[in-house]
């Protein structure tokens, strides 16, 4: 019987009541964790904690917090700490969308995804990393996206946020790598969860076009990077972004 990964780490998920952000979240259970999962969605947030309570038997906690507000990330950092003395792990998987073509979006749709996607993974990851940074070890995993890479009509708000994770990434692994702190990104491509379910079939036809793989993608794939990238066997590997797209961006 193999050994589980991740045994007696404490690890927060954002953004992870359903999901990329929930398979996340089982993933990492499977391998041992104790799993934080944060979301705005405190009903969901809930339901899932009890899931993979039931499934895993480790210990789960749900918190509901607003990333883009740094006072409450905070907050919810202390408690997470009085809890566990700990923090191993974290996943800033949290994000929105508001698209619209540059011309016709308001300065609300754009600044609701910067402040979530981008804002979001700042404040996390300063309040985290100070616990990080204490401990001399841990991990961290942005989900960014290929259109942060690639770019995509209609969604310059959310591009523009998701190549802000990738050089936010570069540079908090520049600046932890001495204190034993690995910064990874993954970019995914176009996965199947409730965002891509309400594409018209045209636009999907359309999408698998450009995906040599000619499919999308599963959330389970994406959460089975992110356990590869948290664990030991990524000990060396920091400041990278993966992609996971099916091929959309070689």
């Amino acid at each position: 019987m193999c050994e589980k990964k991740l045994i007696d780490k404490v690890a927060i998920v954002t953004g992870a009541a359903q999901g990329i952000g929930k398979a996340i979240g089982l993933a990492l259970a499977n391998e041992g964790a104790k799993i934080v999962l944060w979301d705005i969605n405190l009903e969901e947030t809930e339901k899932t904690s009890k899931e993979i309570t039931q499934l895993y038997q480790v210990e789960t906690s749900a918190y509901k917090v607003n990333v883009a507000n740094y006072p409450e990330v905070e907050e919810t950092v202390k408690k997470i700490l009085d809890k566990f003395s700990k923090i191993d792990i974290l996943v800033n998987n949290a994000g929105i969308t508001r698209d619209n073509l540059i011309l016709r979006m308001n300065e609300e749709e754009w600044d609701q995804v910067i402040a979530v996607n981008l804002k979001g993974v700042f404040n996390c990851t300063k309040a985290v990393s100070r616990v990080m940074l204490k401990q001399h070890s841990g991990k961290i995993v942005n989900i960014a996206s290929v259109v942060g890479l690639l770019g995509n009509p209609g969604q310059a708000n959310y591009s523009a946020s998701k190549g802000g994770v990738i050089a936010l990434t570069k540079t908090c692994a520049r600046e932890f790598a001495k204190r034993n702190i690995n910064v990874n990104a993954i970019a995914p491509g176009f996965i199947k969860t409730s965002m891509t379910e309400k594409l018209e079939p045209k636009v999907k036809e359309t999408l698998l076009e450009q995906i040599p793989l000619a499919r999308l993608g599963e959330p389970e794939e994406v959460a089975k990077l992110v356990l590869f990238l948290v664990s030991e066997e990524a000990n060396y590997i920091t400041g990278q972004v993966v992609s996971i797209d099916g091929g959309m961006h070689m």
